[in-house]
């Protein structure tokens, strides 16, 4: 395994609400360039610090993760991740009373 990527990736909103996974620091470190200058703010700022930290050895990578889920969950981007859809899914087919 590359030394950026994430244990598990981080599952955030894109465009027009579309999921996508972001496996890696420099995923991460892309979306947050891609972020609009007027929108950016003190997460962000720590978020784009802590990739290009990873990005240079200086830190885990994890450790990015979490300051990019901190950043994600402050713009309400996350999304649930494909397998908890996919679990609540198989659970609403199989009891009547869960919607």
């Amino acid at each position: 395994m590359k030394p950026d990527m994430f244990e598990q990736p981080v599952c955030i909103f894109v465009g027009l609400g579309f999921p996508t996974e972001v496996p890696s620091v420099m995923d991460a470190y892309r979306h947050l360039l891609e972020w609009p200058a007027s929108l950016r703010d003190a997460a962000h700022s720590v978020a784009v610090k802590a990739c290009s930290a990873a990005l240079r050895g200086e830190i885990e990578a994890e450790t990015a993760r979490g300051m990019f889920v901190a950043f994600a969950e402050k713009h309400d981007l996350l999304a649930p991740e494909n397998n908890v859809i996919a679990a609540s899914r198989l659970r609403s087919d199989r009891d009547p009373h869960v919607r």
